[in-house]
């Protein structure tokens, strides 16, 4: 049996995202919007309220469309926080909207959403280096300095903490154990 990561337990769901998707190298922008939004809408809950909840956000969110995110009406989004297949937190559903008006600014300025978040880690992914569960960290200085500058931005549930968990998850650091199969095979 190939060894992982300490946190996805026994839950076959969380097993399935750990194998196949985190820390995997995200260069689309409609996937990077969606682990930007998820991330967001995550905090102060763990991930996997967001992760058994992300195929209904999916549906509601029209597979992630940033445009037609872009234009979501009030009335939509308060339609939207009456669906108990959300996380009907206010906030963090208008930033959906929010974020994809941003992501939309980064895009004309950059060229894609990609160019812009890599840039970050220079293009390509920081190997963490990871031991033990215990030396992975919440934030780094790249965390923080994307935070700092989305934030800038416009953009609205991007502090340091989340940041590190959207570049975790969209594979800007590999933060896999070296103990874990996705480790090694991430980093050839």
């Amino acid at each position: 049996m190939n060894s992982r990561c300490w946190w996805p337990g026994n839950d076959p769901v969380y097993i399935a995202y750990h194998d196949e998707e985190w820390g995997v190298p995200v260069r689309d922008d409609r996937l990077l919007f969606e682990f930007l939004c998820l991330e967001g809408q995550q905090a102060g809950l763990s991930w996997i309220t967001v992760l058994k909840k992300r195929d209904h956000y999916r549906k509601c969110f029209n597979n992630f469309d940033i445009a037609r995110a872009a234009q979501l009406t009030d009335t939509g989004i308060e339609k939207l926080l009456q669906d108990s297949g959300l996380i009907r937190n206010r906030l963090k559903l208008y930033s959906i909207r929010s974020n994809a008006q941003a992501f939309q600014k980064a895009q004309e300025e950059f060229g894609s959403f990609e160019t812009y978040i890599w840039s970050f880690v220079n293009g390509s992914t920081i190997d963490g280096k990871r031991k033990k569960p215990n030396g992975v960290p919440a934030t780094t200085a790249e965390s923080d300095a994307m935070s700092k500058d989305l934030k800038k931005r416009g953009f609205k549930f991007v502090g340091s903490t989340i940041c590190y968990a959207f570049m975790q998850a969209a594979g800007l650091v590999n933060d896999h154990t070296g103990n874990c199969f996705r480790y090694r095979e991430l980093k050839n």
